[in-house]
């Protein structure tokens, strides 16, 4: 008789975790707002990328006339300076677009501490409750008994002036409401069928909350990450236009600073402090658009 082989098992094949992250972000396309905020994030992000190539000068060159002359005071379009220059004769359009890498490249990083910090401690406390929950929320009481500002300006006193001084104090502080609502819904996700079935089979713990918890909360940090987008830029322009700032650092906080010094609004120089305020206005507005869309998908109830 002909041997017969048997067919292969073909074993299907698991998806990229990468790919299997993306979805669970459930990124909210129908949300005409969330898809705008998501531009805006993306055009700044190009130009924060690409700031070499897009900005005209260097942002801290002083720079002179054709004769010769301190390139100081000039409206926009003179003398081929896109949108004019500042008193010390520095290039505003490369100002900006070098603040915009400032801006990201804080709002990114704070966004992703707070998110990862509340994340897990929120996971931690919901999960395995009683003493470990005790004490991880009385750590986050604590964290809400701080003043935010007051406490990045004592920050920045004690430490050199740095952009990661806003950094450091909202992965410090501001993990605590992502912590909270974490945690809410983490102790609701723990009661579910499917959580108690893996723990039955024999799932550790570790693997319980991997795989079946923290993909469901990840909008969640989601939501609470593009806030913190927002609070970053913020703070770091308060921080800066206050003088507690990195010098060395271009950013809009800098340049509202930089023009306030200089009495831009008696000069009438609007063309100094309106661009950097109009950017920080469309980044910390482009945050909030984010969250209302995921709001709609997360409470969608909220929307009836």
């Amino acid at each position: 008789m002909p041997e017969i082989a048997a067919p292969a098992l073909i074993k299907p094949r698991r998806p990229n975790i990468i790919a299997r992250m993306f979805r669970a972000l459930r990124l909210p396309m129908n949300d005409p707002f969330a898809v705008a905020g998501l531009l805006i994030y993306l055009v700044f992000v190009v130009v924060a990328v690409f700031a070499d190539q897009i900005a005209t000068h260097d942002p801290t060159e002083i720079l002179y006339t054709p004769a010769y002359d301190l390139a100081a005071d000039l409206r926009p379009g003179q003398d081929g300076f896109i949108m004019g220059t500042t008193s010390l004769g520095r290039d505003i359009f490369s100002q900006l677009v070098y603040g915009s890498r400032s801006a990201l490249l804080i709002g990114i990083t704070a966004a992703f501490m707070v998110a990862l910090i509340g994340s897990v401690i929120g996971l931690v406390a919901g999960y395995f409750g009683r003493w470990v929950d005790a004490i991880l929320m009385r750590l986050a009481d604590i964290a809400f008994g701080i003043p935010f500002l007051p406490f990045v300006i004592v920050l920045a006193a004690f430490l050199r002036p740095s952009i990661w001084n806003v950094v450091i104090a909202m992965a410090l502080v501001l993990w605590r409401d992502t912590a909270r609502v974490i945690r809410s819904q983490v102790l609701t996700l723990r009661t579910r069928g499917y959580v108690e079935a893996a723990r039955v089979a024999g799932s550790s713990d570790f693997k319980i909350i991997l795989r079946h918890i923290a993909p469901n909360i990840l909008p969640l940090s989601f939501l609470y990450g593009s806030i913190a987008i927002g609070w970053a830029i913020l703070t770091e322009a308060s921080i800066s236009f206050l003088g507690f700032g990195d010098p060395n650092s271009i950013s809009w906080g800098y340049m509202l600073q930089d023009a306030f010094a200089s009495q831009a609004l008696a000069k009438q120089a609007f063309y100094w402090f309106v661009p950097p305020g109009i950017c920080i206005i469309l980044v910390v507005s482009a945050g909030f658009f984010i969250t209302r869309g995921y709001e709609n998908i997360l409470f969608p109830k909220l929307s009836r």
